[in-house]
């Protein structure tokens, strides 16, 4: 299987690639929070200062791709809802396997959709890169036990969206996660870990659950082995939270073997699931509309968390 930045590559091509020496920022009148008082749990030496990169050559949707690089210090950013506040909150973990994040593409871009929808949007820049993923592993145990930090980073924001609950006008019982690609792997590993203590309680916050209440994981990626069996080390069961799952069948990087190993292991285990699999779109698309069907995915996901009680109902 080839990475998420070959896929990239291989959509628009690497030439060109803008690169500054910075430290990614929100658009103005957003805040990031850090997500630790002090220095993060398991960090890990970095190749270099965080750094920031467009390609002007690389479109999808007609706009250029930004992703982050070299991430030691996990922030999240708070996306107030506009209009009505549905109470609802999701956080978000952009992909980019566990090497970069694509922050707007996978990140901004859905938090732009999720406010309008009165949703309170988590953007998270958790830390990358982790420890390097094998393709092509043989699933022994330790070859799964890749995103600690990722993972860390994602419990901790969860945690702080629960302790903010009344401060940011969030329902602390409708706080959900959608991830993309590498962040659809974070998405099964916080809805399935969450019994796991990744770490040991800094504060008050740590004792918030981080366990989703419900999730999406958009061409999710690590599920599946090359043989094409469930991912052994995401213990689902009947407590994992409602699931949402997209993928293409064309998708030649992650593979559609992993939403449907991911959708078969939910439904073994009684957890209410959805999963749409389109025959087009291949990777890496986030949910910029495009002629293809696929691109079109966020009204089923509003249909869906309508269902759930999560958003108002959508009339037929």
């Amino acid at each position: 299987m080839r990475s998420w930045l070959t896929a990239l590559c291989l959509l628009a091509g690497c030439a060109g690639v803008h690169a500054e020496t910075t430290v990614w920022q929100p658009a103005a009148g957003h805040t990031q929070l850090s997500l630790w008082p002090g220095t993060p749990p398991g960090a890990v030496a970095m190749p270099g200062p965080e750094k920031v990169d467009t390609n002007p050559a690389a479109l999808i949707g007609g706009k250029t791709v930004t992703g982050v690089r070299n991430v030691s210090q996990p922030t999240m950013t708070v996306y107030a809802p506009q209009g009505k506040n549905t109470g609802a909150a999701v956080v978000v973990f952009p992909g980019g396997g566990f090497e970069m994040l694509a922050i707007d593409l996978e990140g901004t871009d859905v938090c732009d959709w999720l406010t309008t929808r009165g949703v309170t949007c988590v953007l998270l820049k958790y830390r990358v890169p982790s420890a390097p993923y094998d393709w092509h592993c043989d699933c022994r145990p330790h070859n799964f036990n890749l995103s600690m930090p990722s993972l860390q980073d994602a419990q901790r924001a969860l945690r702080l969206v629960r302790a903010h609950a009344a401060d940011w006008h969030i329902d602390a019982h409708k706080v959900g996660v959608l991830g993309f690609s590498a962040g659809g792997f974070l998405v099964a590993e916080v809805s399935t870990q969450f019994k796991l203590r990744s770490y040991a309680p800094i504060d008050a916050v740590d004792r918030e659950s981080s366990r989703p209440d419900f999730a999406l994981a958009i061409y999710p990626g690590h599920l599946a082995t090359d043989s094409g069996k469930f991912n052994p080390h995401l213990p689902v069961s009947h407590d994992t939270p409602p699931t949402f799952v997209l993928q293409a069948e064309d998708d030649h990087v992650d593979g559609v073997d992993q939403a449907l190993v991911y959708y078969n292991a939910l439904k073994r285990a009684d957890v209410p699931a959805e999963l749409h699999v389109y025959p087009h779109g291949g990777h890496a698309f986030g949910l910029r509309p495009t002629s293809l069907p696929i691109t079109h995915w966020p009204a089923l996901a509003e249909t869906w968390m309508g269902s759930l009680g999560i958003l108002p109902a959508v009339e037929p």
